[in-house]
């Protein structure tokens, strides 16, 4: 049985998430995270669980991946290395453009460029470079317009 399962976040889930995130970004950006795990979860907790709903992918009983999405943007999407390119990340954002406003918009670094054709095969738009100062990196704006933005 290979079916994917979403549903809500639910806080046990937090060290197996933190931990399935920061191997999926530092994969996808190139980079090691500096920052303690501890200090991840606490960015979690103050910044993105209280702006965004956030959802988890489970195969078997295994977190293959999560988004933390609210009606006008996607705050975090990462899926599990091992796990790219099963349809994963698709899912997770289709998921979140049905619960949108009919528009989103999302920020990659330039540098995950995976990250960029993914985006860009979901029909987001390249709209805007920029540089994320806390990592020193340049970041792309990407926007999407559904039917109903």
């Amino acid at each position: 049985m290979n079916e994917l399962r979403v549903s809500d976040f639910e806080p046990q889930q937090t060290r197996d998430l933190m931990l399935m995130w920061r191997a999926s970004f530092e994969q996808g950006v190139g980079v090691v995270d500096p920052h303690p795990v501890e200090e991840q979860i606490e960015y979690f907790e103050q910044k993105v669980r209280p702006c965004c709903a956030v959802r988890v992918a489970h195969r078997r009983d295994e977190l293959v991946g999560f988004i933390a999405s609210n009606a006008e943007s996607v705050s975090q999407l990462y899926v599990r290395v091992q796990n790219i390119g099963q349809g994963i990340g698709t899912q997770l954002l289709g998921l979140a453009k049905t619960e949108s406003s009919g528009r989103l918009w999302l920020f990659t670094f330039a540098s995950n460029l995976r990250a960029r054709r993914f985006y860009e095969r979901n029909g987001f738009v390249d709209v805007a470079h920029g540089f994320e100062p806390m990592w020193q990196l340049e970041d792309v704006r990407f926007e999407w317009v559904g039917e109903r933005g």
